[in-house]
């Protein structure tokens, strides 16, 4: 089955809030990009719930440089209030990824069809998503288009090595677990020539769970929450 993607992501600023920092008023970003976001970046290319987006690995193509901006999030209370944000700076990066069928969307089995979600992925990433792009937050807006993994120049070729610690990973949702539970995921990342092998959500040996809270997938209703084979305009 051809389910695999590559393409590049850059931007002016990111935002890949550490989940220490996320609730107060100064977020920092990490230094690389999470398994979570880049996730995003493919769903705002092109996502159903037919199908999982797996992050393979990232590539570091621009240093690794942080900027400090004032903003003025939203007050829960009302109003805005002052805050200092630290962002990644000129970034651009090369994703390698790749979708899965969702087994626990059993309603959904008929739009497994191979080759047709991987062609719709191709083109609309050559249009540069079929959604606006975010970079860890909507003050971030980020660009893509394809590229094929491991060409160019990245700054970090010859840097054998660089550990980042513990850092988070991404979230385990029902709908793709078939566990009513939400969990957040947590590991050790290791930069090798400017790339970040991520390992799957099932890696019991190199992920960390947490549990967050109890909750429930959402029902899909063709025809009510679902527009199902007939968006696309490929099936009549």
């Amino acid at each position: 089955m051809k389910n695999s993607i590559e393409f590049k992501v850059w931007a002016r600023y990111a935002l890949f809030t550490d989940p220490i920092t996320k609730i107060g008023g100064e977020k920092c970003s990490y230094h690389i990009p999470t398994y979570e976001a880049l996730k995003g970046i493919a769903k705002s290319i092109y996502w159903k719930p037919t199908f999982i987006w797996v992050i393979d690995k990232v590539r570091v193509m621009n240093q690794i440089k942080t900027q400090t901006k004032g903003t003025k999030p939203l007050n829960y209370n009302g109003g805005n209030d002052l805050s200092i944000y630290t962002f990644l700076a000129d970034v651009e990066y090369q994703v390698q990824a790749h979708f899965e069928w969702n087994k626990y969307r059993s309603n959904l089995a008929h739009d497994r069809i191979d080759g047709k979600h991987y062609e719709t992925a191709l083109r609309m990433l050559k249009r540069g998503g079929r959604q606006d792009v975010f970079l860890g937050t909507r003050d971030c807006q980020g660009y893509v288009e394809p590229c094929e993994f491991g060409s160019g120049k990245s700054v970090y070729d010859n840097l054998p090595e660089l550990g980042f610690g513990l850092m988070f990973h991404g979230f385990d949702y029902p709908d793709e677990t078939g566990v009513n539970e939400l969990h957040s995921r947590f590991f050790r990342p290791t930069m090798m020539q400017g790339v970040i092998e991520f390992p799957k959500p099932e890696n019991q040996n190199k992920i960390v769970r947490k549990l967050v809270r109890e909750m429930y997938p959402k029902e899909l209703i063709q025809g009510k929450n679902f527009a199902g084979l007939q968006e696309e305009g490929l099936f009549t």
